[in-house]
């Protein structure tokens, strides 16, 4: 495993997780405004 695969997966998993909190942080607004 090299550098580069390293940090692609690093990023890959940093993107997933933005995804996530990105997720909750809508529907929770969504159940708000309702």
């Amino acid at each position: 495993m090299n550098l580069l695969d390293l940090v692609l997966l690093l990023i890959s998993s940093l993107l997933l997780l933005i995804c996530v909190l990105v997720g909750v942080a809508f529907l929770t607004l969504m159940e708000r405004k309702v």
